[in-house]
Formats: structure tokens, sequence, C-alpha cells
């Protein structure tokens, strides 16, 4: 089986999917890693000398690819992924995978991405919390037709990441 992790960034997609994927036994991959290292650059400076149009055609060519493991994985998305091309139809298509979505309230991702502003490149330039959550909440608005597509919708706010993880188990097994 393949689980795929998607949300808003700040959601726990990365944290929540390593403790998940140590807790089942899978593999853990997450698709901006597996990117950097098959383009040998970050994904900011993809998109800086390549553009954001190369990397979203990359980011689906390599996730079909993933999509294609036998082995049991937990793949973590970057937050835009499903919101581009056919990728969730795709993820949805795929017979052995199994979408979750992480989903975090708007107030709760603006207080939590506030804090960490600073190592989120695409967020480290709004200055206000209440400039932050509008930015989200634009964000959220257009990606949200996309991440409730998933099959299971698992409520982030306010909970361990370990609480997470075993609401993610429950909701598989």
């Amino acid at each position: 089986m393949i689980i795929v992790l998607i949300g808003y960034m700040g959601s726990g997609k990365s944290s929540v999917g390593k403790i998940l994927a140590k807790k089942l036994n899978y593999n853990l991959i997450d698709l901006d890693d597996f990117i950097e290292a098959k383009e040998h650059a970050t994904v900011s400076e993809i998109f800086k000398t390549k553009g954001e149009i190369y990397f979203r055609k990359k980011e689906t060519e390599y996730l079909k690819t993933l999509l294609q493991l036998k082995e049991n994985t937990i793949l973590s998305l970057g937050g835009g992924t499903p919101c581009y091309g056919n990728n969730m139809d795709v993820i949805l298509n795929t017979e052995h995978a199994t979408s979750i979505y992480l989903k975090g309230s708007l107030s709760f991702l603006s207080k939590k991405l506030f804090k960490k502003k600073a190592k989120r490149p695409l967020i480290a330039h709004i200055e206000t919390e209440t400039l932050l959550k509008d930015f989200i909440a634009k964000h959220l608005f257009e990606r949200s037709q996309f991440y409730n597509k998933a099959q299971i919708h698992i409520v982030t706010d306010h909970k361990e990441k370990s609480e997470i993880v075993e609401d993610i188990i429950l909701a598989l097994f």
C-alpha cells in the first residue's frame, strides 16, 4: 500500500509521515526531497532557474513514478502537488494508494506557520500574522476542492503528532 499524505504547509505531512512510517515499518518518501535528488537542485532553485511550469511537470512525472512502487510506502506530497494538472485524479485512481488529507484550520495553520515562517521561503516575506492568515485563506480556498477529494480526512488542530498518527492508523485499518 502507498499512503499519500496531502495538505497545506504546516499540516504535518513530513513530521507525521516520519512517525507513521516508523510505526508501520513503511518506507518514507517526501516528494520534494525526491525531486531535489533527481534534479540536483532545491525546489527554490528549480523555480528560479527553470520556472514553475518545469517544476510542476517534473513533479507530476515523479509522482506517477512513485505511485507505481510495490513496497509499502508513506508518500508525503508538497502542499501544491494535488492541485496541479490531474495529480489528484492520478492518486485517486491508483488502486493500491490511499490518500489522506491532514486538515488544519486557517487559524491553527496561520499561528503555527507564523512562528516558523523564516524556514518557509513561500511565506518568509509576510510581516504580520493577519497578512499571513489572508495569504493562507486564499490558498486554502483555491486548494480545498482538491484536498477534499482525499479518501480520508484527519483534523490536525491542537493534536500531538502521535495522536494524528493514531487517528490515521484507526482510519486505515
